[in-house]
């Protein structure tokens, strides 16, 4: 049996010892099954629930108590002789931080290359919720304007290149609960604020295999987008370069499609019908 050190609350805070309201009940059951989770990962095999108590220091009703919810959130399974091992949430969950790092390293050089050839800035961004969160970007003073979001900022779906492409992946029903929760708030003149307006915008997207935004989120910046797919063939991110208005340039969508499709396939995808950008344009 590995010994796993018991975590202590109270040690590294002493308002913890004394529990006086639900805030400290909670972290103090956090900690727990943090200390139940830890004592399943140092060991090969499933583990009895006498031993697991024993390893944590917890009264075995304790331990099962929070068993049990793990069980129930899939963070935890119960085999058939009432051992218990770790559960596939936190295996999907897994799957889903080393995806994030992964396009991450897959992107910094070809998003470093687009930059020199277009002198413009290069975002890379992935979808959290109704919005899209900016996780690197590849720009210089030559870009011609200043960042517009920093890294870690956020921007709605629809008025983003980026976050046209995550919309134009989702059935209609999941579109309109989208417009539903957000009611399509603008932010500049060119914000598409109807519904009817933006399936018209997905269904571009959808046909030509990259996407635009057209002052929607900032007036006078303008970008195109290009998404980046996993090895199961799921969008799970989105290369964009934003430019002056002036300045965008319809030849760079060719750039930035083999871009995002060269970083997919070191990502595991399999291109198997190539979209071809020449000469299409909105």
């Amino acid at each position: 049996m590995t010994n796993i050190p018991t975590r202590n609350p109270a040690r590294l805070n002493p308002e913890l010892a004394q529990p006086s309201g639900s805030s400290q009940i909670t972290i103090q059951v956090i900690d727990r099954a943090m200390q139940l989770l830890d004592a399943l990962a140092a060991e090969s095999e499933p583990v009895a629930l006498k031993q697991i108590a024993a390893t944590t220091g917890l009264h075995p009703s304790t331990a099962h108590r929070i068993l049990n919810d793990l069980v129930t959130g899939r963070y935890v399974e119960r085999v058939d002789s009432g051992m218990y091992q770790l559960g596939m949430r936190l295996l999907e969950l897994g799957s889903l931080v080393r995806g994030r790092l992964s396009v991450r390293e897959a992107a910094l050089e070809p998003m470093h290359q687009l930059h020199k050839l277009t002198g413009q800035t290069v975002n890379l961004s992935i979808q959290q919720g109704d919005e899209i969160v900016y996780v690197d970007r590849a720009w210089s003073e030559r870009s011609g304007m200043q960042v517009v979001r920093a890294i870690g900022g956020r921007a709605p779906l629809h008025l983003t290149s980026t976050g046209k492409l995550f919309l134009s992946a989702q059935e209609p029903r999941q579109v309109r609960a989208y417009v539903t929760r957000t009611g399509l708030a603008g932010s500049t003149r060119n914000s598409l604020t109807k519904f009817d307006e933006l399936e018209r915008e997905l269904a571009l997207v959808r046909r030509h295999g990259y996407a635009r935004d057209n002052e929607e989120l900032e007036m006078g910046v303008c970008c195109i987008g290009a998404g980046i797919y996993d090895d199961s063939g799921r969008l799970i991110a989105g290369l964009s370069i934003s430019a002056p208005t002036q300045r965008l340039q319809d030849g760079w969508v060719k750039q930035l499609v083999e871009t995002a499709q060269g970083i997919s396939e070191a990502l595991g995808y399999e291109l198997s019908n190539p979209i071809s950008a020449q000469n299409k344009s909105f």
